[in-house]
Parts: structure tokens; C-alpha cells; sequence
């Protein structure tokens, strides 16, 4: 084999195995601010959430009816006969809630969407007194909406769904029973 020959040989073997530095999937450019950009990175959200709700409902009817017949034969009334049904429903109720929720909860970025959103998910537990509490987080975030230090508020995600469990004895003791919500079917 001639040493040319041999050359390229050599250097078609070395190009085959040989890899780059610069991977598309993770490269920034070094002016790129920190924000979240792939499946992987973290991201800060900043839960501020408040809510209120107050429904209320009166209701009131009156019925009355009214039926009298009489038989008569002459001037003398020979047999009388009335049915009068009436009634009266007055009904209301009142429902109010009001919840907040401030809390920072770190989660990552699940999955890039074709238009260019952030899937997000995660969960933050904390236990406080023996009571466990657990917030779990998921939606889409723009990435304009996320600031320069990586940060987006709760208020700016798409779908949202954030969810707040307390596990202890507090919690427990606000869950009704099982036997108020039998009672409750039946009407006691």
C-alpha cells in the first residue's frame, strides 16, 4: 500500500470515530441569561394564589288551590263537598370560602413543547409539628414569562393545577366523619 494511500485510509478511519465538542441540545451562547430552556433544567415558581368565592340562594313559593262543588236540587242544597290544598316552601343557604396560598416551590422542566412552552412538574414537602405538607405543581410556562433570575410566577402558567395536602393530626381532625356523612344522606 502506498504511504498516501495509507494516509487517507488512516484519516477516514480517525474522521469516522471522531466527535465534536459542540453539542446543539445544550449549547448557549456565553451572553445567554440562566433561565430554564430543556427538558431537565430547574425552575423557581412563585406560588401567590388567592381565592374567594361566596354563593348565596333564596327561595320562597306560594301555592294555593281551590276546588268546592255543591249539589243542589230545588231551592234546598242537598250535598256540599270542597278540596282545598295550599302550600308554602321558603328555602335559602349560604356558602363562603376563602383560601390563600404563598409558597416557592423549585420543579423542573418536563418537556418542550413545538411552539416553544415548558412543560413543568414538581413537588415540595415539608413537615411542620409532625404534620406533613406536600405541594404539588404542573402547567405550561412561556419562556418570555420567566425573569431574569429564573423565576415565574404561578399566576403566569398555562393549566395550571397546584394542589395543597396536609397529612396529620390537624388535617385529620378537619375531615368530617364517615358516620356525619351518612347521617347527613339520610337527613339527620
Amino acid at each position: 500500500m502506498k504511504p498516501a494511500a495509507a494516509l487517507i485510509a488512516l484519516l477516514l478511519i480517525a474522521g469516522a470515530q471522531a466527535q465534536s465538542l459542540y453539542r446543539e441540545d445544550s449549547w448557549r451562547p456565553l451572553t445567554a441569561d440562566n433561565k430554564a430552556f430543556r427538558p431537565g433544567d430547574v425552575l423557581t415558581v412563585q406560588v401567590l394564589e388567592n381565592s374567594s368565592a361566596v354563593t348565596s340562594a333564596d327561595t320562597g313559593t306560594r301555592r294555593t288551590n281551590k276546588l268546592q262543588a255543591e249539589l243542589a236540587h230545588g231551592s234546598r242544597s242537598v250535598g256540599q263537598t270542597s278540596l282545598a290544598v295550599g302550600g308554602d316552601f321558603d328555602g335559602g343557604g349560604r356558602t363562603q370560602r376563602t383560601s390563600r396560598l404563598l409558597t416557592t416551590v423549585s420543579v423542573r422542566v418536563q418537556e418542550v413543547l413545538p411552539g416553544g412552552q415548558l412543560r413543568i412538574a414538581g413537588a415540595q414537602s415539608l413537615t411542620v409539628n409532625e404534620e406533613l405538607q406536600t405541594v404539588t405543581l404542573e402547567g405550561l410556562v412561556r419562556p418570555a414569562d420567566i425573569s431574569d433570575g429564573n423565576v415565574v410566577l404561578s399566576t403566569r402558567i398555562a393549566d395550571a393545577r397546584i394542589t395543597y395536602l396536609g397529612e396529620g393530626d390537624v388535617a385529620e381532625r378537619n375531615r368530617r366523619p364517615w358516620w356525619r356523612k351518612v347521617l347527613d344522606v339520610v337527613g339527620f
